[in-house]
């Protein structure tokens, strides 16, 4: 089972259903696209500061390797260990561009593959109270702020 972040795009228009297909689903693991092809796979989903950052990680770490003066053994396996990183980190990177953009995140959703998502994201919302907006998003939204985790729901209520 695979987990999907959701989230809303900022309003254009009034009508829900304009913005209800503009909805990312972005899911959580490895990416062997990011791993594989890393600035094609940034430029493709338009992560223009993470490509920045990408190249300027790429110029630091030539530049070190070159200094060090390390043999090609060692480089080779430093680009490896970088492609996996950025095959690891390439779902957060996505959500943090999405959440830099404006984008609301709504929480997430386990399902088989992408399809069965939004199947099952959407038919929480649409089975929902219509009289709010967004009803599926305020059930599935995480909470926020200073929120205390454990067994007191409150700071100090164990006295």
């Amino acid at each position: 089972m695979a987990v999907y972040s959701v989230f809303e795009p900022p309003e254009r228009s009034n009508d829900a259903a304009d913005d209800a297909e503009r909805f990312a689903f972005v899911r959580d693991g490895f990416s062997w696209a990011a791993f594989a092809f890393g600035p094609i796979w940034m430029l493709w989903h338009r992560l223009w500061l993470v490509l920045i950052g990408y190249f300027g990680v790429v110029a630091a770490l030539a530049f070190g390797m070159y200094v060090d003066g390390f043999d090609g053994g060692i480089e080779g396996w430093a680009w490896f260990l970088f492609a996996v990183l950025v095959g690891l980190e390439a779902s957060s990177l996505r959500r943090w561009t999405l959440t830099r953009r404006g984008w609301n995140d709504l929480g997430i959703v386990v399902a088989d593959d992408l399809e069965a998502a939004e199947r099952r994201f959407f038919g929480a919302w649409a089975s929902s109270d219509r009289d709010q907006p967004w009803p599926a998003a305020a059930r599935l939204r995480m909470p926020r702020g200073n929120d205390v985790i454990g067994l007191f729901p409150e700071p100090g209520a164990n006295r």
